[in-house]
């Protein structure tokens, strides 16, 4: 998924200048040639080639000052990769600051990293808009075995649905969670064996026949993919409507990611689904979704996990667990330090079900979520302290998350539902909020 970029230049260089933007488009060609199809140049004031996401200036010269009306006739975002080390140059600042002005979404990337983020994010934008496919499976939405919860979910509103399309193009598909379910239990054990022979998945109190029930739940739900064609993500109301599956599609999620690089999502979520399609396909940093339990929410959060008490820790109003279906939350096994398959957990799941236990590094995070609404993202950092084990409970194993400012977090959190980014990446994720025109909740 490759952004589609059109060079320009403007017609007033001379013919040094007009070897150095040669030489510099090479440059810019080895430089980001793995994220971005560099179409053919294009003189300032021309139309752009058909199927450009995006404009490249490879190049500044004072005639940048001289084009006004020309360069407000492109609505497309413009990325200034002016020094032969891939960023912006520093005599460009003046130039990219004038064209802000006239009201351009103008990016001045002071790295590769950082132009690569750019970059990703406008080809993650322009895929949703081309038609993405996110397919999720339920039945009856906001009913099941915690109607009181599910209902209040933003995420099950139509408006919720229509919203998602309209803002981003991209399609939402809903199929049967039954009908897949009833598929899979009709997978012979010999096809299931054949499929999962190379998965050498790491699990410990697994019954082999549980194991296979996940895979056939894999087999059918890779031929709704198959019918379909270029899913970009995949979810289910795995939780809320647990009475029609034998098993928890943790496991499927898994290998979609592993084999055909499919974004996932639990519980139906749709909004946590193309938040984490967005942040991944900018980022390609480890990422995952769990529940956030701030400290400061009390017993409302320790009787849903069936715990006593928080972590006696200092500094407790700062602090949050993270935990998701009896364990830190499900995350692809390519992103952790530690990840095994054990029984479920959660009692409203079937109990041949399975569940991910797993760890990812210790140390700097940052926790992003799309707001309903879809006009903000919410960006907070914070880091994993350690993990905590609360043997008995809903929470075998979750993380002790640190932030700097709780009752801030109590006061503009916007969803239970968060995403676990690795590393500081707040500076990369203001520059993805800009490419998809979102304000900045930043904590």
């Amino acid at each position: 998924m490759r952004v589609r970029l059109a060079p320009l230049y403007f017609t007033e260089w001379n013919e040094r200048e007009q070897r150095e933007y040669e030489e510099q488009l090479a440059r810019l060609r080895d430089f980001y040639g793995d994220v971005a199809e560099f179409l053919e140049p294009v003189a300032v004031g021309e139309p752009l080639p058909d199927g450009a996401d995006a404009i490249a200036f490879p190049q500044m010269i004072f005639a940048a000052f001289r084009h006004d009306e020309a360069l407000k006739g492109y609505s497309a975002p413009m990325v200034v990769l002016t020094s032969r080390f891939g960023t912006v140059e520093m005599w460009d600042w003046e130039i990219v600051t004038y064209l802000r002005d006239l009201g351009l979404t103008v990016f001045s990337p002071y790295s590769v990293e950082m132009g690569k983020t750019i970059l990703r994010a406008i080809g993650a934008r322009a895929n949703l808009r081309s038609g993405a496919k996110f397919l999720m499976f339920q039945d009856t939405p906001g009913e099941g075995m915690q109607a009181n919860i599910f209902k209040k979910f933003y995420w099950w509103e139509k408006q919720s649905t229509e919203a998602m399309e309209s803002f981003f193009g991209c399609k939402l598909i809903y199929k049967s969670w039954k009908a897949v379910n009833d598929d899979a239990r009709q997978v012979p054990d010999e096809v299931a064996e054949e499929v999962c022979r190379d998965w050498d998945v790491p699990m410990e109190g697994v019954a082999h026949a549980h194991y296979l029930r996940a895979v056939k739940l894999y087999v059918a739900i890779k031929r709704v993919i198959g019918e379909l064609g270029g899913v970009d993500g995949v979810g289910a109301n795995c939780l809320n409507e647990s009475f029609h599956s034998d098993t928890t599609p943790c496991l499927v999620w898994n290998m979609l990611f592993e084999r055909d690089n499919i974004i996932w999502a639990c519980e139906g979520d749709t909004l946590t689904l193309l938040s984490t399609y967005v942040i991944y396909r900018s980022l390609e940093k480890p990422i995952m979704m769990t529940n956030i339990y701030p400290f400061l929410v009390g017993m409302a959060a320790l009787a849903h996990e069936k715990i006593d008490k928080f972590p006696d820790i200092e500094d407790p109003d700062n602090h949050a667990l993270g935990v998701h279906c009896g364990y830190f939350g499900f995350v692809p096994r390519c992103f952790c330090t530690e990840w095994t398959v054990r029984p479920k957990v959660l009692a409203i799941v079937n109990d041949f079900a399975l569940m991910t236990d797993c760890r990812m590094p210790e140390g700097k995070i940052t926790l992003a979520k799309i707001y309903p609404g879809f006009k903000k993202l919410s960006i907070i950092e914070a880091e994993i302290e350690k993990y905590v084990q609360y043997p008995g409970s809903d929470c075998r194993n979750g993380a002790l998350i640190r932030y700097k400012d709780g009752h801030k977090v109590m006061d503009r959190l916007c969803s239970h539902h968060s995403l676990i980014v690795v590393g500081d990446v707040r500076p990369q994720l203001r520059q993805v909020a800009r490419v998809f025109g979102w304000a900045v909740e930043e904590l």
